[in-house]
């Protein structure tokens, strides 16, 4: 039997051609534009402000830009709250041990960027040990769901549909669906946007670009981002376990299809067609 991994590995690397493709027609004209119109408005600046030279308007950016670096906005005052008060400490800690890592908040003292590394050190192992137990437990639910649901002559496999349709539409409604009204009416933000940061939290991709309890000009209940970091905990768990049954589908699908390829090669072997494996039955892995 031939290797199928060649074949996942072109289309591993189409896809990637393919996003970025596909991204740079939808942003690099509206990137233009963004930075057509900031030096747009650097030129207005210089034009009303006249005591200012271009080098200290430059120099000026350059301090935003570190202020923005630090995690420090701009657009507050010395009386915003700090970024490393406890319940901030607790959703930076969070982002650390799940990899999200959103950008937007570093350690800035050598002792802290230290103590970041040995912290990720043990503490990336210990939430990957955490969720696979959080997967185990949530997978012996559905064994029992499964169990309760399945009748005598109800075939297994449509009993394991129903079951993972269950899963897919609680765990969409809890994660991804009702998230988003929330973040969209403490911070603001549209419900495409919540949908956005919630899907690109929970995916630890974590761009940085949306993040909870960071605008200067709103007033957070003190454990707002400690409960969202419980969610994203818990969230991460379920999303894991989406991945892994959409990865073990694809793999068994692409095994099937390559080895029928191979049979079909075989010119008169008729003792293959009865080695042929049977279709492959959704399971939520844990």
């Amino acid at each position: 039997q031939i290797s199928w991994t060649p074949l996942l590995l072109l289309g591993y690397l189409f896809y990637l051609l393919l996003g970025a493709m596909v991204f740079q027609l939808l942003e690099k004209q509206a990137e233009t534009h963004f930075r057509d119109q900031f030096q747009l408005e650097k030129l207005k600046f210089l034009q009303n402000y006249t005591c200012l030279d271009r080098q200290a308007l430059e120099q000026f950016v350059q301090v935003l830009m570190e202020a923005w670096e630090k995690g420090v906005n701009p657009e507050g005052n010395s009386t915003s709250p700090s970024n490393w008060d406890f319940s901030n400490s607790f959703f930076f800690a969070g982002t650390v041990v799940t990899t999200i890592g959103y950008g937007n908040l570093s350690p800035s003292t050598l002792a802290g960027q230290i103590f970041c590394v040995f912290y990720a050190l043990f503490g990336v192992p210990l939430n990957l040990a955490f969720l696979n137990q959080l997967g185990k437990a949530l997978n012996t639910h559905l064994l029992t769901l499964e169990r309760w649901v399945q009748k005598p002559g109800r075939a297994q496999v449509r009993c394991q549909f129903i079951i993972l349709a269950i899963f897919l539409t609680t765990g969409t409604l809890l994660f991804l669906v009702f998230p988003p009204l929330v973040f969209s009416y403490v911070e603001g933000w549209s419900y495409g946007e919540g949908f956005y940061f919630t899907f690109i939290t929970l995916s630890t991709i974590g761009f940085g670009d949306y993040v909870v309890g960071t605008n200067p000009n709103k007033h957070y209940i003190p454990m707002y981002r400690s409960l969202a970091a419980i969610w994203i905990v818990f969230g991460l768990a379920w999303l894991a376990l989406v991945f892994n049954v959409g990865a073990d589908l694809m793999e068994r699908y692409l095994q099937l299809k390559w080895h029928k390829s191979d049979l079909s090669l075989a010119e008169g072997d008729t003792t293959k067609l009865e080695d042929e494996p049977e279709q492959p039955r959704i399971h939520i892995p844990s």
